[in-house]
């Protein structure tokens, strides 16, 4: 080895497994960033363990979810025959006398697998929850790594299943939206502030589910010639375009959903009127 160019000598690294294993480069420094990495992960375990805390207390409530003619989608459908009678509503008593906990523990499960199998979704909880890994070239802290090949994170690979009822739950969230242009008599043709908001939530629920890795796949997935297939090649371009701002979507549905909810509660328990524009 010419002189001068002998690698400099470090300390015997302790090898606990994991990125510390004997095969690796022994660095001391437990990583080179020096940018602060950790605000990421800290405020998506923020955002996330807000939302499970509210969407629990909300689903539990089992009260003041329905307000003429505005039903929170965290109950609708309502499957329970406990449900509060919504005229025209989603009323389909499936579960009889029998179910006595909140009806929105069986219809909650729905989206729910839907997020938490989501790609992004699993990136952000892997990280702001469990450090595998925390960030970027930033060695994760567990000395084993087994991906998603045991139970229960084996489970991830149903995605695709849950997908198809989120297509379910998002077109009857976009019922419940056509009912919003109602006034509380159920008289048609009017819009309150409630309308609006449900008219968000409804479109970044709709961009969230079809920008989702599943259906740009289901879309365009496994064509060997795009120029064969021109309708399904141009949907595929589309979900792909909604799939760069799949990040972005997951966040503003997620926080529009809740709002959707948090809005029908006020007016529920008469604690805000919902105003009316015509």
């Amino acid at each position: 080895m010419t002189t001068g160019t002998e690698p400099p000598a470090t300390e015997p690294q302790p090898r606990s497994g994991g990125v510390r294993a004997g095969t690796r480069a022994a660095i001391s420094a437990p990583h080179l960033r020096t940018d602060r990495w950790w605000l990421a992960p800290v405020g998506t375990a923020a955002g996330l363990l807000a939302f499970i805390v509210y969407s629990t207390w909300r689903a539990f409530a089992d009260a003041h979810y329905y307000a003429a003619p505005y039903v929170s989608p965290f109950y609708s459908p309502c499957l329970a025959e406990r449900c509060e009678p919504m005229k025209a509503g989603p009323n389909w008593e499936i579960f009889g006398s029998w179910w006595g906990i909140s009806p929105a523990v069986i219809i909650l499960i729905f989206p729910l697998g839907f997020r938490l199998t989501c790609y992004y979704y699993r990136k952000a909880y892997y990280r702001g929850f469990w450090a595998s890994p925390p960030a970027c070239a930033v060695a994760e802290p567990h000395k084993k790594y087994t991906g998603e090949t045991r139970f229960p994170l084996v489970l991830q690979n149903i995605h695709r299943y849950f997908f198809y009822a989120a297509i379910a739950v998002a077109g009857i969230l976009t019922y419940d939206t056509v009912l919003a242009f109602r006034d509380e008599n159920y008289a048609w043709g009017h819009m309150g502030l409630g309308t609006l908001v449900f008219l968000i939530n409804i479109v970044l629920i709709w961009a969230y589910t079809i920008s989702c890795h599943s259906c740009r796949h289901i879309v365009g997935g496994k064509l060997k010639h795009f120029s064969k297939h021109p309708v399904r090649y141009r949907m595929w371009q589309w979900a792909g375009k909604l799939n760069a701002r799949h990040m972005q979507l997951a966040w503003a549905s997620l926080v529009s959903v809740a709002l959707a909810d948090f809005y029908v509660y006020l007016v529920a328990s008469g604690a805000f009127d919902d105003p009316r524009f015509f």
